[in-house]
């Protein structure tokens, strides 16, 4: 377990549009449109944080989509404990209004005991995505056969009661991303993690804001 001081050293972190600019962000917990129906802690702006090592593999991801007219939608990524403590009082005292859009058939409880969040996310180790596709010719996002933090069988990537389209979408970005160094899980399709990510132990605390980075001068390459 790191100490707090530790768990508040932002300096490996970067922001990601200064790795990659040409990326859409709807960072859906800094708004109210996610599942606790309020901004969650510590979501200061709406920006993408990530270590320095995911930031590069995923510009290299992204690489790749842009090849096929394709560029990535960053809904998370870099997540505070603090934020995923809140996740958890808010399935002690939180809103059902949400629930008809991302959990119809669940409980609060069930959100975590079914492994859709963790106590201890690998969002706050800093080197996680939740992320989608976009179409640079018709300007949507690829149909993934499902929305983003719908807590459901249907999120699993290897669900196969969709449509032939919805599944090739799937594969297509979860393929792309383990071949540029990550790895998918089992209950989301738009969850990666870094394969060698740079702090396996840690989990950190900062706010989601650039004014947390210590390194505030770099600007990517």
């Amino acid at each position: 377990m790191t100490n707090l001081m530790e768990e508040q050293d932002s300096s490996d972190f970067v922001v990601l549009t200064d790795v990659i600019p040409a990326i859409v962000l709807e960072m859906r917990y800094f708004s109210s449109f996610n599942f606790t129906g309020q901004r969650v802690k510590d979501y200061l702006e709406p920006i993408a944080l990530l270590t320095k090592e995911a930031a590069f593999k995923l510009k290299n991801a992204s690489n790749v989509f842009r090849k096929k007219d394709l560029i990535l939608k960053i809904y998370d990524a870099y997540r505070p404990q603090t934020s995923v403590d809140s996740f958890i009082q808010w399935t002690k005292t939180g809103s059902d209004i949400m629930k008809p859009y991302f959990y119809p058939k669940l409980t609060r409880d069930e959100i975590f005991s079914l492994g859709y969040l963790f106590k201890k996310s690998s969002h706050s180790r800093g080197s996680a995505v939740d992320i989608t596709l976009i179409d640079i010719k018709t300007g949507r996002s690829l149909d993934m056969g499902g929305p983003y933090d719908y807590f459901d069988e249907i999120s699993h990537p290897s669900y196969k009661n969709i449509t032939k389209v919805q599944f090739d979408n799937r594969m297509l970005l979860g393929e792309t991303m383990m071949n540029n160094g990550f790895i998918p899980t089992k209950t989301e399709w738009w969850h990666f993690s870094l394969k060698d990510e740079p702090f396996p132990d840690k989990y950190f605390s900062f706010p989601v804001t650039g004014a947390s980075l210590k390194n505030k001068t770099y600007k990517g390459t």
